[in-house]
């Protein structure tokens, strides 16, 4: 059996698949005319801007994004219980120190 399927914008879909590229989209059968109908989503690349290094700490990193300042820390679990929570409360130290820092290389 031979089914018709009239494709929205069509031209636009073919050069997609001409670069090899896949098309997601939806096919339904159109209330108005009742045929089988395919429209591709407009699927839009999100790009973002890449966080910016305030400072590597030696447990890990402090980070700067648009709307966040992110710190990461990781400590190995056989240096203890006591230990990783001296060396946590550094880690912090650090991270308040590096952005103090940048907020004194941003005003001068």
């Amino acid at each position: 059996m031979k089914k018709f399927v009239f494709v929205l914008n069509a031209i636009e879909l073919l050069a997609q698949l001409m670069n090899g590229k896949r098309v997601e989209g939806v096919l339904y059968i159109d209330q108005d005319t009742g045929k089988l109908t395919f429209k591709a989503y407009n699927r839009q690349s999100r790009v973002r801007e890449k966080d910016r290094l305030v400072k590597k700490l030696p447990w890990g990193w402090v980070k700067e994004s648009l709307e966040r300042i992110k710190v990461y820390g990781s400590f190995p679990k056989d240096l203890g219980t006591a230990r990783v929570m001296g060396l946590l409360e550094d880690h912090t130290r650090d991270a308040k120190n590096a952005l103090i820092d940048r907020e004194i290389i941003e005003f001068i």
